[in-house]
């Protein structure tokens, strides 16, 4: 368990957060300028609080009041940033061999082969850098992150700076590494869907400030923490694969009730994780006949949060799980909805994106 307490002041900012990281990968989830990076470079080593806890059992990176301060380079962070920053003189070997020359002779290590075969770079060995793809270059930049020995991985919005094909390419990779890397990963990100497919513990801040932490479905299905804002709103189901249908749909099994997705490149049984947005649900309070949506998921209203304008955000807890809806307020009036209230949640089939549909813990 990483646990994080910081206090600093900036020019027009503060930042005052605590919040504890079990295993897993724990997102730092919000919007731009509400300290997410400042919190990450401070458990880095590159910004010193003014106060802070920052320390994982016995491994103490920083304790003003005892007056500990470990210098960045033997925090044993393994840090992937929005670029790759290879060394263009060096191979892919020789990038992914540069983190382990400086850990610890004692420190338990990653086998090579094993984090080149978890990432796919086994054909990419003997490149430099340059006649590599952006994706290719952060799926390196991972890779030698994991063979420095480290006893965090620190990832600063690492799709960032790609576009959305490569980002379908690299999030699957860091799935594999939620799953079957032992080492906790901090991972910061103002994308809903990277969440949603990511996240085993949601951190959101804003204003410097952690609004809400928690386990990712907990914390997405709160309607009353919008990190991202309401446009961004939505939670996650989780589902197995049932079967797949000749005319290029996918049926799952989402606690007893089926879900029909976009053909999904997983076998049958295989556990997912899906985002539905929540400007994708409609609400009926009886149960729609003669509609194109496939997805009906019956539930009852939890929680009706009104925005600022003239909508609202829907709770609807389902035996597949919590739903968010936006709609107007107008029509939450109009089916005089109210917790405690019967209705039934429409998803289109086509309105979940690839991107919004990841493996399973």
């Amino acid at each position: 368990m990483l646990e994080v307490s910081l206090r600093h002041r900036f020019d027009g900012f503060s930042l005052e957060a605590g919040f504890r990281a079990p295993p897993g990968l724990t997102v730092l989830f919000g919007r731009s300028g509400s300290g997410k990076t400042t919190v990450a470079n401070a458990v880095a080593g590159l910004l010193m609080p003014e106060e802070g806890r920052i320390a994982s059992g016995d491994w103490t990176l920083l304790d003003t009041s005892a007056g500990v301060r470990m210098k960045p380079h033997r925090r044993r962070i393994g840090y992937i940033f929005q670029e790759g920053r290879l060394f263009p003189h060096l191979s892919v070997r020789q990038n992914l061999a540069y983190g382990g020359w400086f850990a610890p002779r004692v420190a338990p290590r990653e086998d090579m082969g094993r984090v080149v075969d978890l990432l796919g770079i086994g054909a990419l060995l003997e490149r430099r850098p340059g006649a590599l793809s952006g994706g290719e270059k952060q799926r390196v930049a991972i890779g030698r992150a994991l063979l420095s020995a480290p006893r965090l991985i620190l990832a600063d919005e690492p799709l960032a700076a790609l576009d959305e094909a490569r980002k379908a390419e690299i999030l699957p990779y860091f799935e594999r590494l939620r799953d079957e890397v032992s080492i906790p990963i901090l991972y910061v990100s103002h994308s809903a869907s990277e969440v949603a497919r990511l996240a085993t513990t949601v951190v959101a801040m804003e204003k410097g400030r952690v609004v809400a932490q928690g386990p990712a479905a907990e914390v997405l299905g709160d309607p009353a923490v919008l990190p991202a804002g309401a446009r961004e709103a939505g939670a996650i189901l989780t589902a197995h694969v049932a079967r797949h249908h000749d005319d290029g749909l996918t049926e799952l099994d989402a606690s007893g009730i089926p879900l029909f997705l976009p053909q999904v490149a997983s076998p049958p049984g295989a556990a997912l994780r899906i985002r539905i947005a929540a400007h994708d649900v409609m609400l009926s309070r009886d149960r729609p006949y003669g509609i194109s949506a496939l997805n009906i998921l019956p539930g009852t209203v939890r929680e009706i949060r009104p925005g600022e304008g003239p909508g609202a955000i829907v709770a609807i807890d389902t035996a597949s799980g919590r739903v968010l809806a936006r709609i107007t307020r107008r029509s939450a009036q109009a089916l005089h909805l109210e917790p405690g209230v019967a209705v039934h949640a429409i998803v289109k089939t086509v309105s979940v994106a690839p991107s919004d549909i990841g493996g399973g813990t």
